[in-house]
């Protein structure tokens, strides 16, 4: 419920009795004065209309519970300042009961006048409703919640009210003792005595047991101490005046009470409530900003169940529930449930709680999960978005290479086929062997770009399953070198001894095979590359060192990134792929099967690429970090 709705709600109650009561109570004391201080000049006419005016108009600006009250202290003005002697009830005349019916006549006018035109007015509230087990949509409206004993009391509490009912028995006991014979006080004490009574039962019992105190003690003081006494009737005007002021003055005093005690109860909820949203924003803010997570944390700090529900199709579907709701979409517990609307399509409903939430707090709750679920769908979708951009990056890639990389050896091994097959040539043995030769080469080059471009394809979809068992390195590098070029200028350091590593064989093959393919078409002529392996603490260290131009520092976390080519190296086209895919190759292979590789630099130039393997006797070692080069 917005603060509109809120403040719609408060005009269908009227004005509270703490307002009302006082003016109005005071306007009919003032009537009655006005007539006995007038000595007849202002009629029992006047005076019955005067009251039933204010009486009119206090039931119909007043909540419900004024009117009553308003009505019985109008009919008692009427009845004791209609004639002399003034200040004295006077029920046997003719026109007393007559003067009763044109008030209640008033009373009841009032209050359906004010309900008519509060209903008017305030005809599109907005209220949180109830939803039944048989399927009520939200949105559909249901009746006004009853009035408690705490909304009546101000939130003082029942106990706190029967007590304060209880000091108003007490008001005779202290007229007894002010009655004592030897105790001399004037009117005036023993007002202020009454007062500081009335004053004890408004702090303890609140506005309503004031009321009945101030009544109470008023008639007390005008049966029993104002002249003549043991009679209504008030001989003195100042008499009248004095008691007048201090029925107004009790009652206003008990408002003042009340309204303290309502204010302090809501600043007390409002306080409540902040608290409750700062954490809920923490634990947003703290990273757990999904609908689910808001939910937990309402149900953690509140009990019961909560759900949020998204209108789809014409039905209301889950979209997101506390831990309390079973799978089947039922939540434990038989209790009401309650839904606040975050928007026209999506809605909170909570139940069982065990700490009542007010409509505040419940929209500020509606609000957060509505955001929560905002932002995460938004994420998502972000997500989604990135995958997309990636596959067409992807797929541009791998067009571009279909287009140049795949078609130039598929047009060299054309080309050369071609020309063996002329029959008006009579070709060289040395022509026709570098003629194979071309065709042997780009096959190979074909070859190693389709490898590559199949292995991306399954470390992209997550097909790859390795077989890991122990795995000799002096097995696996000279596989790697076969259908290389220049491969046999590449040298192989691997010491007797060293201990088996735990892997799978045919994706090493792959990663040692990109590797040694880069040194080789990297290195300086003269200056071939090289494999040096050697055990490092319970891990085999594995580097491939070339002597070419090297990489620069800021672009060797660059080098693993698919179809990514720098041009600090510019290799030679024969030698490669051309596409960028090896080194993406090499990382993701690893990864899979527990190895690391680091880009470091050669001293005197070039490239060294190490890579830790585990050991198959302390695979558990598999995070040791790459010491630096000695």
């Amino acid at each position: 419920m917005d603060q509109t709705a809120r403040t719609r709600t408060a005009r269908r109650r009227g004005l509270a009795a703490p307002l009302a009561l006082p003016a109005g109570f005071g306007a009919l004391l003032v009537v009655g004065a006005a007539a006995a201080g007038s000595h007849g000049a202002l009629s029992a006419g006047w005076v019955l209309v005067l009251a039933a005016v204010i009486v009119a108009l206090g039931s119909a600006v007043a909540e419900a519970a004024v009117a009553p009250v308003l009505g019985i202290i109008g009919w008692l003005t009427v009845a004791g300042f209609s004639h002399a002697p003034y200040a004295q009830l006077q029920f046997a005349e003719p026109g007393t009961l007559r003067a009763g019916l044109i008030i209640g006549a008033c009373t009841a006018g009032g209050v359906v006048a004010g309900v008519i035109v509060r209903r008017v007015t305030g005809s599109f509230t907005l209220w949180i409703v109830d939803v039944s087990d048989d399927g009520q949509q939200c949105g559909q409206e249901k009746a006004r919640p009853r009035r408690r004993i705490a909304d009546l009391s101000g939130g003082i509490g029942m106990r706190r009210v029967l007590a304060g009912v209880l000091l108003v028995g007490g008001l005779p006991l202290l007229t007894l003792g002010l009655s004592a014979p030897g105790l001399h006080l004037d009117l005036g004490d023993d007002l202020l005595i009454y007062l500081v009574a009335v004053v004890a039962v408004a702090i303890v019992g609140g506005f309503w047991p004031a009321v009945l105190a101030a009544i109470v003690a008023s008639l007390l003081v005008n049966w029993y101490f104002t002249p003549p006494v043991h009679t209504l009737t008030i001989a003195d005007g100042k008499s009248l005046l004095a008691l007048l002021l201090f029925v107004t003055v009790a009652v206003t005093v008990s408002s003042v009470v009340h309204l303290a005690a309502l204010r302090a109860r809501q600043a007390a909820r409002s306080t409540e409530e902040a608290q409750d949203l700062l954490a809920l924003a923490q634990t947003v803010l703290g990273g757990e900003d999904t609908p689910a997570a808001v939910l937990r944390y309402l149900t953690a700090s509140r009990g019961g169940r909560a759900e949020l529900l998204e209108k789809s199709g014409g039905q209301w579907v889950r979209v997101a529930a506390s831990e309390d709701t079973g799978p089947d979409g039922d939540a434990a517990g038989a209790g009401p449930a309650v839904r606040a609307a975050a928007r026209d399509s999506l809605v909170l409903e909570v139940a069982d709680q065990q700490r009542p939430l007010s409509p505040r707090l419940l929209d500020g709750l509606a609000a957060q999960v509505a955001a929560a679920l905002d932002r995460d769908r938004l994420r998502t979708q972000a997500a989604q978005a990135e995958a997309l951009a990636e596959g067409n990056r992807m797929r541009t890639a791998l067009l571009a290479a279909v287009s140049h990389d795949l078609r130039t050896p598929l047009a060299s091994i054309k080309a050369s086929v071609s020309t063996l097959r002329q029959t008006d040539v009579d070709w060289t043995e040395a022509d026709e062997a570098a003629l194979l030769a071309t065709i042997e080469q780009s096959a190979d080059r074909l070859d190693a770009l389709i490898g590559n471009l199949l292995d991306m394809s399954r470390l992209t979809t997550g097909s790859l399953q390795p077989f890991l068992r122990p795995t000799a390195i002096d097995e696996v590098a000279p596989v790697a070198l076969r259908g290389l070029d220049g491969g046999s200028d590449l040298q192989l350091a691997v010491p007797d001894g060293l201990p088996l590593v735990l892997t799978d064989p045919g994706l090493l093959e792959r990663v040692l095979a990109n590797l040694f393919a880069n040194a080789l078409a990297y290195s300086r002529p003269g200056s071939p590359p090289e494999l040096r392996a050697r055990e490092c603490s319970g891990s085999v260290l594995l580097e491939i060192i070339d002597h070419g131009r090297g990489v620069p520092d800021e672009l060797k976390e660059q080098m693993f990134e698919p179809f990514r080519r720098l041009d600090a190296r510019n290799a030679d086209p024969s030698g490669g792929t051309g596409v960028g895919l090896g080194l993406a190759v090499v990382k993701g292979f690893l990864d899979t099967i527990g190895g690391q590789v680091t880009p470091a630099d050669t001293p005197g130039g070039g490239l060294t690429m190490r890579v830790l393997l585990p050991c198959a006797t302390a695979a558990a070692s598999s995070s040791v970090s790459v010491p630096a080069t000695p």
